[in-house]
């Protein structure tokens, strides 16, 4: 009998918590997020400027420290759906981060418009809203932008010819910008960048001339180098160059 009750003990266990278990799908973490309002903030913790706040057509996301991972995290895709079966749709929105942020115990929080992207019908949308924080699955995917390369921009504190601050714009895929070493030709030799925050590497007493750039990734080995020259001679602050890296 005694046997017999442990048991039956344990299917009770089964039954209640198997049904919690599986409402959260397999790949993806179970958490929450919440939204911010109005249009963001253009001196976001990664460094994009006004990129950060129109990137993926207004679709990115704050996220926390575990995604942020000291700024390496900047410009990671995120599938997120909210776990409401009454008001989310079954895809949720895909953004990018672009910012750091921590809520109420929350992993991400996200622009109007992604925000607007979990709900069945705009109805939907709308009373999330009223929800403030609401429990989501999310799960990292590939990037996809227009060109195949890591796309750069020339940093706003720069200043022209001897301080260079750039911003990784975008990588394609789900590799994360680890390191950076710019080559300075009258040297011969590669010097490494600092990775001032967020996005953002920088270098005093820049090389002058064109630059090449190499980049480490995550997941990956040694260094991945550009095909030719990345940067010009005269960059221009603000400009946006192709890296010439290909991941």
């Amino acid at each position: 009998m005694e046997l017999h009750s442990k048991h039956q003990v344990a299917i009770v266990w089964v039954m209640m918590f198997l049904p919690a278990a599986l409402c959260y799908s397999y790949g993806f973490t179970p958490s929450r997020a919440t939204y911010y309002s109005g249009h963001g903030n253009p001196r976001g913790a990664c460094g994009y400027g006004y990129y950060g706040i129109t990137a993926n057509n207004g679709r990115v996301a704050a996220v926390s420290s575990s995604l942020w991972r000291g700024g390496a995290g900047c410009g990671a895709c995120y599938q997120v759906r909210c776990k409401n079966p009454r008001l989310c749709n079954s895809y949720g929105t895909t953004v990018v981060a672009a910012d750091y942020g921590e809520g109420d115990r929350t992993d991400l929080i996200l622009s109007p418009s992604a925000w607007a992207d979990l709900g069945r019908n705009p109805g939907a949308s709308q009373e999330l809203k009223k929800y403030g924080v609401v429990d989501i699955e999310y799960r990292r995917v590939p990037c996809r932008f227009a060109g195949y390369n890591v796309r750069i921009k020339i940093h706003e504190s720069s200043r022209y010819p001897d301080y260079l601050a750039l911003v990784i714009q975008y990588v394609p895929g789900m590799s994360d910008v680890t390191a950076v070493e710019i080559y300075q030709n009258d040297r011969r030799e590669w010097r490494p960048m600092r990775r001032a925050y967020g996005a953002v590497f920088d270098i005093v007493g820049a090389p002058h001339g064109p630059l090449m750039l190499r980049l480490q990734f995550s997941g990956r080995t040694g260094w991945v180098q550009s095909t030719k020259s990345a940067i010009p001679g005269d960059w221009k602050i603000g400009a946006s160059y192709d890296s010439q890296v290909h991941v």
